[in-house]
């Protein structure tokens, strides 16, 4: 499957698809596509970069 470790690292985060896309400004069937093959770096970064985020912001009590 293309993407494993964005996929398994917002599993393990408690993440959906769709705030990954909202962190990064892109709609959800936009990520969803992304998905689908595997990420140039560039993209990939600033997706495990929002999972950061997302996952920070939860552990520190705020919604997202």
């Amino acid at each position: 499957m293309a993407n494993a470790d964005v996929r398994e690292k917002a599993k393990t985060e408690g993440v959906y698809i769709y705030q990954i896309a909202h962190e990064i400004g892109v709609s959800e069937p936009t990520m969803i596509r992304w998905l689908r093959y595997e990420l140039p770096e560039d993209k990939k970064r600033k997706v495990l970069a929002a999972i950061d985020a997302i996952a920070a912001s939860k552990k520190g009590g705020e919604n997202v």
